[in-house]
């Protein structure tokens, strides 16, 4: 498969500088027009303030593309009806030249084909509830078990079961961070009620984590759990009450596979009047931040 890196993505990696690999999907699945488009662009800068270069990750008429130019961007956030895209997708739609957002799993995979060890997104996939009868389990753990990237996020998604996910992440070696925290953030809220396994407190520190896993050879990523910036959350009582409306409304309108994701989260901005969306807006930028700090540690 052939990638298409940005200019100014390429020139970093020779030069040894700082790249940090954004997701897509919260552009094209996340967040609604205009939002999607104003947090794409925004968290780009915090990544270039903080002194890192921005590769948001997308595949674009069938190309994976490594680093998007603005009005790229743009088109991405404003398509009908985008692609959602995971590992398993990638063939299809380049063979089909289609166009859409990658999910964290494929995000992992292509970032680490062009060379990027450091990655940022809002939060990722995990064991979905119910998954000892559905086996409904996210490919962003597998992926986290075998490419070699570290995941800077807000902790798993709220809408998924965050203790099985926990287990899932021991068993197959992923170590798994709070940064700042001892416990393990549920994406729009800073409490989930389970410990994380680990807790850094410093970009320095990360990164010395990061440089000894990779000298002892340890395969797989990492993921660094990082809370929701304080007062820009969702206390963890609304968030399951709203969850809870959220995921009736699926049973009811029959929604499955990868389109439930994406539901939820737009019904639970709505039972929240807003709050979830600001939330998600708010820990994607500060992920972004975090992560372009470590990234400038491990130069």
């Amino acid at each position: 498969m052939n990638l298409h890196v940005k200019g100014e993505v390429k020139a970093a990696l020779k030069e040894g500088r700082g790249v940090v690999a954004l997701e897509s999907t919260i552009i094209t699945h996340g967040m609604p027009w205009p939002e999607n488009w104003e947090t794409a662009l925004a968290v780009e800068e915090i990544v270039r303030e903080e002194g890192a270069i921005p590769a948001t990750i997308a595949v674009i008429e069938g190309k994976p593309r490594i680093g998007l130019e603005e009005d790229e961007l743009k088109n991405l956030a404003g398509i009908s009806s985008p692609q959602k895209i995971s590992r398993q997708d990638l063939a299809f739609v380049s063979s089909k030249g289609l166009s859409g957002g990658t999910t964290v799993a494929a995000t992992m995979f292509l970032a680490r084909r062009a060379g990027i060890d450091i990655f940022a997104t809002g939060g990722i996939g995990g064991v979905h509830r119910g998954a000892e009868r559905t086996f409904d389990i996210s490919a962003d753990l597998e992926e986290l078990a075998r490419t070699e990237i570290a995941v800077f996020c807000a902790g798993v998604k709220s809408i998924l079961d965050i203790g099985r996910t926990l287990e899932y992440l021991e068993t197959r070696g992923v170590p798994v961070i709070g940064f700042g925290t001892d416990e393990f953030p549920a994406f729009f809220s800073d409490k989930s009620g389970f410990l994380a396994p680990l807790r850094l407190d410093s970009p320095e520190e990360v990164a010395s984590l990061l440089k000894h896993k990779k000298d002892l050879g340890l395969e797989g990523g990492a993921v660094i759990a990082c809370p929701v910036p304080e007062g820009q959350g969702v206390s963890r009582r609304e968030m399951e009450k709203a969850l809870e409306l959220s995921l009736k409304d699926a049973e009811k309108e029959g929604v499955t596979g990868k389109g439930v994701t994406p539901f939820l989260l737009q019904r639970m901005s709505e039972h929240t009047r807003g709050r979830t969306l600001e939330a998600n807006q708010a820990l994607i930028r500060n992920n972004a931040s975090i992560a372009a700090r470590v990234c400038q540690k491990l130069k």
